[in-house]
């Protein structure tokens, strides 16, 4: 088997009056990088790359610099194609652009790997330990009307009240874009909304420096956050380091690490509690593995990031499932030592509308795809009327 074309499509939704706010930026529209790899047999694998950035670059990468180099090649071989891409671009694409190419190629690879062997991705990788996975649903960013804090908790309440409805037992808030004060307001509004057994995690997306991270993390700690996610700048390791020192929460982080060799040195550094490669990000399947035995050689539990379309949640599902508990014990329980997936609430027609198959929470989880490959199929009317 050879493959004989690669496809990048570049999808955009505006949100129009969707718009949301995290503490760095408005999000008006979303979208998403994916890579369509064909085969002589006609199989046909699919894979994401990026998640924040344009998606131009990414599709520059893919379309101009490694297709070249991967037609024609056995694509039953991701992981020494992953190294040679690596080896070639490595003098000035070890981080950003060109690993979230090869996220995009790696995981299309993998797919094709699976449906040639007729398994599931997650079967290839070694096995799964779960069928199905914990979900914590990721919302209460911030509306354009921010400044208007009163509007702001009245909304909030009927949002987290709306999570705990649906059968969530986790909810991760986005904190950050408001004074410290001002967000222990809305977090107060939110634990009274869900009430005392859900578990809370927030999201400052880097918005603190590491003593004010410290003092928010303190503030919170009467709220029973479970754990704080980007803290401080992915670039600040001194800081990550003192923030997990001194402030009583979990740190988690790595949504903006690239390869092995990255998250080498953001685990061994002592930086995190929990480590979060995004599939999409880090450089695919090849790279999460690398991670993954990192992160557990070092006692570092791994909960990925998911952001983006259907096929980022379809690989990170695949991931998710080989990860072991962190440790074993006879009675697993969601992030004390099993992980969770994260599972976007915002509106997202790349995510919820782009594949055949629809990811559904039962009980507060999402079930792992059995098919081979990743487990899902695309379907070309809805890649075509988002495509530009």
């Amino acid at each position: 088997m050879k493959i004989t074309s690669v496809t990048s499509h570049l999808l955009r939704v505006p949100l129009g009056d969707k718009t949301f706010y995290s503490s760095q930026a408005a999000f008006p529209e979303r979208n998403s990088y994916l890579v369509r790899i064909e085969t002589d047999t006609g199989l046909v694998g699919w894979g994401e790359g990026g998640q924040y950035g344009p998606a131009q670059p990414v599709a520059a990468v893919v379309d101009h610099v490694f297709t070249p180099r991967i037609l024609g090649r056995d694509p039953c071989e991701p992981v020494r194609i992953w190294e040679e891409l690596y080896a070639f671009s490595r003098d000035f694409g070890q981080r950003g652009t060109y690993i979230e190419a090869l996220s995009a190629i790696d995981i299309a690879l993998w797919d094709i790997a699976g449906q040639a062997a007729g398994l599931p991705v997650w079967k290839l990788l070694g096995g799964r330990f779960r069928d199905k996975i914990t979900a914590y649903a990721t919302g209460c960013y911030y509306p354009e009307s921010f400044h208007d804090l009163p509007s702001i908790l009245t909304s909030l309440q009927a949002e987290a009240a709306g999570y705990a409805n649906a059968g969530f037992g986790l909810l991760k808030v986005k904190i950050g874009l408001l004074s410290l004060e001002d967000d222990i307001a809305r977090l107060r509004t939110i634990r009274e909304a869900v009430g005392p057994h859900i578990g809370l995690l927030v999201d400052a997306n880097h918005a603190y420096n590491a003593a004010t991270a410290v003092r928010m993390g303190r503030m919170m700690q009467e709220l029973g956050v479970l754990f704080f996610e980007e803290p401080v700048v992915p670039e600040d390791r001194d800081g990550y380091r003192k923030v997990r020192a001194e402030n009583p929460i979990a740190v988690a982080g790595g949504e903006c690490e690239f390869t092995r060799y990255g998250f080498r040195d953001f685990i061994a550094g002592g930086c995190v509690d929990i480590v979060q490669p995004d599939l999409a990000v880090c450089g695919g399947f090849t790279a999460f593995t690398q991670i993954l035995a990192l992160a557990n050689s070092w006692g570092v539990a791994t909960v990925p990031h998911v952001w983006g379309s259907g096929i980022a949640v379809a690989a990170a599902l695949q991931a998710v499932a080989i990860i072991p508990p962190f440790p074993f014990t006879a009675n697993g329980l969601p992030l004390l030592n099993q992980p969770v997936i994260e599972f976007d609430r915002k509106h997202n027609p790349l995510r919820d509308d782009l594949l055949h198959q629809r990811f559904e929470l039962v009980d507060g989880c999402l079930a792992v795809p059995d098919a081979p490959g990743l487990g899902v199929t695309v379907r070309n009317d809805i890649l075509s009327q988002f495509s530009y």
